[in-house]
């Protein structure tokens, strides 16, 4: 084939698409927050698996004790705040600073409420008979106290940013010019989208572990 009939030699010829060009537009802080969750996703799973079979180990049968019911309660506050988060984006994008500071103010609140309820679901667990340790201590009990722990120290990671955040927006509602410069700052609309999409992640992770110990318990 002559060189020069070869489209790929002219000048302005179309470059085929890097398959990694979609990560490469992805900016730092998103790269590390995927990155972040998948490796959550991982820890949590291997987590799972050992709590599964060390509960087939011990030979107890399921259903000899109720599940928390403070752990049902946690997950209602949980799923309710995934909702008041989801209003988040929609709040910014009409410029409603004061909507969206009470929105993240309602979040902030359940999350707390939620960390509350998983305290009262572990001191259940001990009046079960599940202690955290101890002669009474079984390995499988012992992983629901671990893993429901790292859940929450996970959504508390995400209350702090979440708490940032807010008292960003509060101080900046309180004058025009400010709400215009941080409604207008591509960096703040990419922050708080990162804050939503790891506040979904960590409610819907919780509903499987949910989920999990409801019918291993």
């Amino acid at each position: 084939m002559n060189p020069e009939n070869n489209p790929d030699n002219h000048v302005g010829a179309r470059q085929r698409p890097s398959p990694f060009a979609r990560i490469e537009r992805l900016p730092p802080l998103a790269v590390a927050l995927y990155l972040a969750l998948l490796a959550i996703t991982v820890m949590f799973f291997v987590l799972i698996v050992a709590y599964v079979a060390a509960r087939l180990r011990s030979g107890v049968p399921t259903g000899l004790h109720p599940l928390p019911r403070y752990f049902s309660l946690s997950t209602i506050v949980l799923i309710v705040s995934s909702y008041t988060m989801a209003q988040a984006p929609r709040l910014y994008a009409q410029d409603d600073l004061a909507s969206l500071a009470r929105g993240l103010g309602a979040t902030l609140l359940l999350g707390c409420i939620f960390a509350g309820l998983q305290v009262l679901g572990w001191r259940e667990l001990m009046m079960y008979g599940t202690p955290f340790s101890g002669p009474g201590s079984q390995s499988s009990g012992q992983f629901i106290y671990l893993i429901s722990a790292l859940h929450v120290a996970h959504l508390l990671g995400g209350m702090l940013f979440l708490l940032a955040f807010l008292l960003r927006v509060i101080h900046n509602e309180r004058d025009a010019v400010r709400t215009l410069v941080f409604i207008r700052n591509p960096y703040y609309r990419r922050q708080l989208r990162l804050l939503s999409t790891y506040w979904h992640f960590v409610d819907v992770l919780w509903v499987v572990l949910f989920a999990v110990f409801l019918f291993m318990y």
